[in-house]
């Protein structure tokens, strides 16, 4: 079972709850960072890194003497990557899709082949052996799905490796927002926790985010991040509210302390704070499981 732990807007929580998660999961699993423009996972789970490999794309590097200017490919480019000015064709190698389209037209093989680093994925293990996937983006690139497709052909492999009777759960970071990375780790994972931070544009983004992952026929549930915040007691009523009238399971309620801020901002683990923390983030992986199959019974939240 695959588990993204999503959220509409950066700084909701969702990095905190996954890295917590992996503290506690009660069952073999492997843990990934699919958040590979900004991946932080890694600050608070500290994996070791034994393999990294780098990931390209096929673009086209130059355009030869034996271009007869049809134009064909700057007409097939809808991205710019081939632009027009006067007689003469400029290639923009980071505007390249990577479609092919430009070399399938080309009648005369005037495009000459070569290749766009977007980024890397790094493979190794957590200090308890739970293995380690990771991804990022190379400075400047533009083109995340690439390489999350090629993160999860790369999981996949890896889900093969580790298993036993069963494929092992997964746990994965996913970017924030509803934009392109964020909907391309959903539609490769089985389950979405939405992680809800109950502050006004939180409350909003969770509801685009909501609308978003709703039509990726994925379940979804929901933890409300930094519950009970002094002056905030309708924001967190709202989300309540929004989660019972679209029948979205509230798994847990993960309450604003001093003590959460504190550990987070020096790279603690929030279930490694206090018993008491550890039991919540126990109770929520629990819920989660039953939530999204892999134990029966009826799910609770985890307050």
């Amino acid at each position: 079972m695959r588990i993204a732990i999503a959220s509409g807007k950066g700084g909701a929580g969702k990095t905190s709850v996954a890295a917590s998660l992996a503290r506690v999961w009660p069952a073999r699993h492997i843990m990934a960072d699919t958040d590979v423009e900004a991946p932080n996972l890694h600050l608070f789970l500290k994996p070791d890194i034994r393999e990294s490999s780098t990931i390209s794309l096929p673009i086209p590097v130059q355009i030869d003497d034996s271009c007869t200017k049809c134009y064909k490919c700057h007409d097939i480019c809808h991205y710019g990557a081939i632009a027009k000015f006067g007689a003469n064709l400029k290639l923009f190698q980071d505007m390249c899709h990577a479609c092919g389209g430009c070399f399938a037209v080309c009648e005369t093989s005037s495009l000459t082949r070569g290749e766009r680093q977007i980024g890397q994925l790094h493979m190794g293990a957590l200090s308890d052996g739970t293995p380690w996937l990771s991804g990022a983006t190379r400075i400047g690139e533009v083109m995340t799905p690439p390489l999350l497709r090629a993160l999860f052909k790369r999981l996949t492999h890896l889900e093969q490796e580790v298993a036993d009777e069963e494929l092992p759960d997964v746990i994965l970071d996913a970017p924030p927002g509803v934009s392109c990375p964020a909907v391309t780790v959903g539609s490769h994972v089985d389950a979405i926790l939405m992680v809800v931070d109950s502050s006004p544009f939180g409350l909003h983004d969770f509801k685009l985010a909501h609308q978003a992952f709703g039509k990726l026929d994925r379940p979804l549930a929901c933890v409300l991040n930094r519950a009970q915040m002094p002056g905030n007691a309708g924001g967190d009523t709202r989300v309540r509210d929004y989660c019972a009238e679209h029948n979205l399971p509230l798994l847990a309620e993960l309450p604003f302390e001093r003590e959460a801020a504190e550990a987070y901002s020096s790279g603690r683990l929030l279930a490694d704070i206090s018993p008491a923390w550890s039991e919540r983030f126990e109770n929520l992986a629990q819920a989660i499981r039953q939530e999204f199959g892999r134990d029966s019974g009826r799910s609770a939240c985890a307050k």
